[in-house]
C-alpha cells in the first residue's frame, strides 16, 4: 500500500511539473479513450453525411425523364463525343435493359425480351429536352450494348455485333466508366472474363454490377460477393466495388445512382 502511495504521489509531482513547463493539462487514458471514440465517431458522420450527398444528387440526376436518342449499328453512327458516356455490358440475357429501364425508373425505355440477343445495336439515352446532337449535348449518355454470347441470330450477324462493341470499347474517348453486368446465379464466365481483359488492356474503368441479386439466397450474397472480388481485385482498370443489383426489386439501385453520381464529380 505504501509503494502505491508514493508511487501515486511521484506521478502527480510528475504531472504537476510538466503541467507548470508546458501550461498543459496531459490528457488521462480515458480521457486519450474518449477522444479517439470522437474522432472516430466524427469520421464515420462525415462518411455517411458523403454517401448521403451522393445518394441525393444520384436520385435527383434519374429523377429526370430519360428518352432514347438512337440506335447505332456501327461505328460511323456514333452520335458527337461530348458528354460523358457510361455503357453497360454483359452476357445476352442478363438483364441490361432491365436495368437500365429500373435505373431511370422507366419501364420500356430500353427494350427487353425473354429472347437472348434481343439489343442489337449500341442504343443510347439521355436525359429529356436535349437531342445529343452537337449544340445540345447532355451531361450524360447511357449506352446499352448488345450481349455477347449466345444470340438467336445468324452467325455474320452476332459477329457484326461483337466487332462493334468491341471498337467502341477501345475506340470512345468519352466512355468513362463500363458498367460489366454478372448474373449473380451464374458468377463471371469465360467470355465475361475476356471483356474484362479487353477493358483492362484497353484501359478502360469498368466496374462490377451483380443483377439478380434477389434469385440468390441472402446467406450465399456475402461468400458470391467475395468469389467476385477475388477473380477482379487484381485486374488494372476495375474499379473497387462491386454493386449487388434486382431490378424487380429494386435492390442496389441507388447504390448505383451514387457511383455514377461520383463519376460525374471527377469530369
Amino acid at each position: 500500500m505504501g509503494r502505491a502511495v508514493d508511487n501515486g504521489a511521484h506521478c502527480i509531482d510528475a504531472c504537476t511539473q510538466q503541467n507548470t513547463l508546458t501550461g498543459i493539462e496531459p490528457l488521462s487514458e480515458q480521457d486519450k479513450k474518449q477522444a479517439a471514440i470522437k474522432a472516430a465517431q466524427a469520421a464515420a458522420d462525415a462518411v455517411r453525411e458523403a454517401q448521403a450527398a451522393l445518394a441525393e444528387e444520384g436520385r435527383l440526376l434519374f429523377k429526370k425523364s430519360w428518352i432514347f436518342i438512337r440506335g447505332v449499328p456501327s461505328m460511323k453512327f456514333l452520335p458527337p463525343e461530348g458528354p460523358v458516356e457510361i455503357a453497360f455490358a454483359g452476357r445476352s440475357n442478363v438483364g441490361k435493359s432491365s436495368l437500365i429501364n429500373a435505373l431511370v425508373g422507366k419501364k420500356g425505355l430500353a427494350r427487353t425480351s425473354n429472347t437472348p440477343g434481343r439489343t442489337q445495336e449500341l442504343n443510347y439515352f439521355v436525359p429529356d429536352g436535349y437531342s445529343g446532337e452537337n449544340g445540345d449535348l447532355p451531361p450524360l449518355a447511357l449506352v446499352d450494348m448488345p450481349g455477347y454470347g449466345f444470340a438467336e441470330a445468324p452467325k455474320v450477324q452476332v459477329d457484326a455485333w461483337t466487332r462493334l462493341v468491341f471498337d467502341y470499347l477501345r475506340g470512345r474517348t468519352t466512355l468513362k466508366r463500363v458498367y460489366v453486368l454478372i448474373d449473380a446465379r451464374h458468377g463471371i464466365k469465360k467470355n465475361d472474363a475476356e471483356v474484362l481483359d479487353l477493358l483492362d488492356k484497353a484501359a478502360v474503368s469498368y466496374q462490377i454490377v451483380l443483377t439478380k441479386i434477389d434469385k440468390i439466397k441472402p446467406a450465399g450474397v456475402p461468400r458470391l460477393l467475395e468469389e467476385t472480388h477475388k477473380l477482379t481485385y487484381k485486374r488494372a482498370a476495375c474499379f473497387p466495388g462491386i454493386i449487388a443489383t434486382s431490378s424487380e426489386k429494386g435492390q442496389g439501385l441507388d447504390d448505383l445512382r451514387a457511383a455514377i453520381a461520383l463519376l460525374l464529380k471527377e469530369y
